[in-house]
């Protein structure tokens, strides 16, 4: 199949040549992979890419592929996903005009996700990928009957928004990834973090500058059982700072129920002056933290993951 129509709108604004071939190429790759369902947490990586995944329907479309699927955005439901991110992900996939569907997922009843090993994110993508495979095998049959039957492949494949950044830290969810052949289109364009705000603000997605919300589990220390009502903490504390003005900001749990928070350096002297840390202190006892501390290096995305050398030996890969 050849496409000779530009996939860039040649009224982009100030965004410049340099993101405009970067969204152009990211298109472009979504029309080679095809038909796909989308890892879809809502947030700006996914976000893109669903919205590229949309840009290249509507071009294979046009270009009558016989065997073109419209694209499914899905989002897990699970208690380590918030409240407010399950509904930022339906917004968002109203905007871009995707279909969206949800799944339960069931890493919360695997021992080795449980037990929050250093690969805990390893055991939380392997049974995502793996809900994720039986909606794209669905979709594959549902769509085109007999193209996706038992004797053939599914053809939708599954996209996931793991950009260039990611690459470069301890994110063992990436190799589960790999072994479902889940496919990373940011990530094989080189396209960072910085780069997938600048195309979702070409494309006017509202979750353009959308700070980064990582799963409830990646806030607890690792060797902490991931338990339902450690995560509901979490958001609840979270919440809490939020609706108090706070962002981006994290409440890290370690071990003795010990409460770590995070703001941005600028905000540390709001947070821990009176009335407030009064009321911070109260708010968090009743939810079940045992000892509160404010973090003086302030907010830092995946902070945990500086004491990985000093914590739990790695575990073993599942196959379940």
């Amino acid at each position: 199949m050849t496409l000779t129509r530009d996939v860039i709108d040649p009224d982009a604004g100030p965004y410049g040549l340099a993101v405009q071939q970067l969204a152009d190429q990211l298109v472009a790759k979504l029309v080679s992979i095809g038909s796909c369902v989308i890892a879809f947490s809502g947030g700006v990586d996914s976000a893109v890419v669903a919205a590229a995944a949309v840009r290249a329907h509507r071009l294979r479309s046009q270009a009558d592929d016989p065997v073109e699927r419209q694209p499914i955005a899905v989002t897990a439901l699970s208690p380590a996903v918030p409240t407010s991110q399950r509904e930022i992900a339906s917004r968002v996939a109203v905007e871009l005009g995707i279909a969206h569907r949800t799944v339960e997922t069931d890493e919360g009843t695997h021992a080795a996700y449980i037990r929050n090993d250093t690969r805990r994110c390893f055991h939380c993508k392997q049974a995502l990928y793996g809900s994720l495979q039986k909606i794209a095998e669905w979709a594959s049959a549902a769509a085109l009957p007999g193209v996706g039957s038992p004797r053939i492949p599914a053809a939708v494949k599954i996209v996931s928004g793991t950009n260039a950044d990611d690459l470069g830290d301890h994110r063992p969810g990436i190799e589960a990834g790999r072994l479902a052949a889940v496919q990373t289109p940011l990530a094989d364009l080189g396209i960072g973090k910085r780069d997938v705000r600048a195309i979702a603000a070409l494309w006017g997605l509202s979750v353009a500058e959308l700070p980064a919300a990582p799963c409830l589990a990646s806030r607890i220390a690792y060797g902490v059982e991931v338990t339902p009502e450690r995560l509901k903490r979490i958001e609840r504390a979270e919440s809490w700072l939020g609706e108090h003005g706070f962002s981006p900001l994290r409440v890290r749990l370690h071990p003795d129920e010990l409460a770590r928070i995070e703001v941005v350096e600028e905000e540390i002297a709001r947070l821990v002056a009176q009335p407030l840390i009064g009321r911070l202190r109260s708010h968090f006892r009743d939810l079940g933290f045992r000892a509160i501390t404010v973090d003086l290096e302030g907010f830092r995305s995946g902070s945990l993951n500086r004491l990985v050398a000093l914590t739990l030996p790695t575990a073993e890969v599942s196959s379940g």
